[in-house]
């Protein structure tokens, strides 16, 4: 398989990642009330468990990004490559095991519609722990990418795989990144807004890779350019 045809693979997943997962926590948003409770999640059942699977996409797509990425990296950085595998690879268990923490909503309300007043209250208080234990895991899913991120990058402006002012935004982008999700987990709600820069370079590089994939030159049925097989590790 060609780079130019694996970049547009990475392209499409990247923009697969950002919609399913978009749309997937807007459904459960909508389905699931006010956050914290559980009232109307019988409700909207359905609507709750569509947006889990889309979220579930978004898990795949990222371990899959991980993966067509690797061949490519690792002829140029074979430290960089690993390192981007292993972090898509926590972010992708990491957003799965968010989705199972909000699926956890739906038989905690069937309990909360069953049980009396006093039980009622430790539901709705073990919803919200459910509801806190998806937000941990997203962000620490969202730590992984930021690091892994400015490594891919790094990559990307050194070996000119996408113009330089490309790779400069997305240095920028996870850095931002990383600081918001980092400062979401210590307490200040401020990850939203600084997660703006990294999620728009992500749609921006999927769009221009779908375009125009990573440079030709290179076929990676072969170990390197002109079967050369010997990785690079500067």
């Amino acid at each position: 398989m060609s780079e130019r045809t694996i970049g547009r693979a990475v392209g499409a997943l990247l923009l697969l990642a950002f919609v399913g997962y978009g749309g997937g926590s807007a459904l459960v948003e909508s389905g699931s009330g006010a956050v914290g409770t559980l009232s109307g999640v019988l409700d909207h059942q359905v609507r709750i468990s569509a947006g889990a699977l889309l979220m579930l996409i978004n898990s795949v797509a990222v371990a899959g990004i991980g993966v067509l990425a690797f061949p490519v990296l690792k002829s140029r950085h074979e430290i960089s490559a690993y390192a981007y595998l292993m972090g898509r690879a926590i972010e992708a268990v990491m957003l799965a095991a968010g989705v199972v923490f909000l699926l956890l909503v739906v038989p905690l309300a069937r309990e909360w519609a069953d049980a009396g007043a006093p039980d009622a209250s430790v539901l709705e208080a073990l919803g919200r722990v459910a509801k806190e234990g998806n937000r941990y895991s997203y962000q620490i899913a969202m730590i992984a990418l930021g690091i892994t991120g400015l490594l891919f990058c790094r990559v990307l402006l050194r070996e000119r795989l996408v113009p330089a002012f490309m790779a400069l935004w997305g240095l920028a982008g996870y850095a931002v990144f990383l600081a918001g999700a980092i400062a979401e987990v210590l307490g200040y709600g401020i990850g939203l807004a600084l997660s703006v820069p990294g999620g728009l370079f992500e749609v921006a590089l999927g769009v221009m890779l779908i375009a125009r994939g990573f440079p030709a030159g290179r076929s990676l049925d072969r170990d390197g350019p002109a079967g050369d097989a010997s990785p690079a590790l500067r």
